[in-house]
């Protein structure tokens, strides 16, 4: 491994500046003193990202002995991280500055089952130029949340939901047609990692993402796991009923047969999930003890103090945390017990784990 040069060490030590002011303003001074760089180096950095729009210089308090210091904190409107969805029924997407603040989100109906690729590319593509234009914030980069597998350079392998997208790049294309970095990752996984960001302090657990399909965000040590190829989480395709109906994947009674959207409305007898959130009915019950089934065997093997619920389960409240956690309960051989929790963020948790992680890559968190 080659040494780092000038301009990595630099890259570095302004990452350092920027993450020591991020959670709270902070002096030159201050700034040097908590990531150990001189004052001239710090003062050189701090001068370069005020230049660039990153920071923002504060009036000095008045009242304090001596000669005051001018706090420094992330500039609000400075550059901004986009965060994109393309669902199966639709496409969604939201602005963050660099406070972490989400100044705008917005979802539209978009149904992608029968149609090109290119058409939901377009559409993505159109939606986030109206709400840059509505912010009026510069873009530093963008990233997708995608439902299925998607590789490192940000194509979409596999999609049960969606046969139209397959081995489909999106992230290239979706940066020409905006002129800003685009990259991409399965849903599930960003909404976990919004979890962590913003959540109720979990380092290990198994965040569940409920919609048309079932996914599952893997959090272990704080670190996203995300397997050898990109693959950890596939929860909707794991069988708990082999005389069951048919999965859009190709197999018989996967957990999304029973627990996804479909099966949830269908079992309610309800025409979309805000009518499922005001009355599911006996849908929980089938859904709940499935659940339970799919998360029992996760949990055995990884050894997680907690299960999250997110998505349309997070908005299911505790009638279904509970059928989960009593599932639970008779098939986890862990002790203590296993949380089951509802998650902190249950509407468009992946869009927040796009755009903050775009923000995050910024500012070093």
């Amino acid at each position: 491994m080659e040494p780092a040069g000038p301009l990595t060490v630099r890259r570095h030590n302004r990452g350092l500046v920027l993450a020591a002011v991020a959670s709270a303003p902070a002096s030159r001074a201050a700034v040097a003193a908590s990531t150990g760089l001189t004052r001239g180096t710090v003062s050189s950095l701090v001068d370069d990202l005020l230049a660039d729009g990153m920071l923002v210089e504060l009036d000095a308090p008045r009242g304090g002995r001596g000669r005051p210091a001018n706090p420094l904190q992330l500039n609000p409107s400075g550059p901004c991280g986009v965060g994109v969805e393309i669902g199966v029924d639709d496409i969604a997407a939201c602005v963050a500055d660099l406070t972490g603040t989400v100044r705008v989100v917005r979802r539209v109906q978009s149904r992608h089952r029968h149609r090109a690729p290119e058409d939901g590319l377009h559409r993505a593509a159109a939606l986030v130029r109206e709400l840059v234009a509505e912010t009026g914030l510069t873009v530093a980069g963008a990233r997708v949340a995608l439902p299925g597998v998607v590789t490192p350079d940000g194509v979409l392998q596999r999609a049960p939901n969606l046969p139209h997208w397959q081995d489909v790049a999106v992230a290239a294309p979706l940066g020409d047609a905006l002129g800003h970095s685009v990259t991409a990752a399965n849903e599930a996984d960003l909404a976990a990692l919004a979890e962590l960001w913003t959540g109720q302090g979990l380092r290990d657990m198994l965040f569940v993402s409920g919609g048309v399909g079932v996914g599952a965000g893997i959090v272990l040590d704080g670190r996203l796991f995300r397997g050898a190829n990109g693959r950890a989480g596939e929860l909707g395709h794991v069988v708990v009923d082999p005389a069951g109906r048919a999965c859009t994947c190709g197999g018989t009674g996967c957990l999304e047969t029973v627990a996804g959207t479909a099966a949830l409305l269908r079992a309610a007898g309800v025409p979309d999930v805000d009518a499922l959130v005001r009355d599911p009915g006996p849908a929980l019950d089938v859904a709940g003890a499935a659940l339970g089934t799919a998360l029992a065997g996760a949990v055995n093997l990884l050894d997680v103090p907690a299960v999250v619920l997110g998505g349309v389960y997070g908005r299911l409240g505790d009638d279904l945390r509970t059928r989960v956690r009593d599932a639970l309960r008779s098939r986890v051989v862990t002790l203590p017990p296993v949380r089951v929790l509802r998650a902190a963020v249950t509407r468009d948790a992946a869009l927040h784990g796009a755009a903050l992680g775009v923000v995050r890559d910024l500012v070093g968190a």
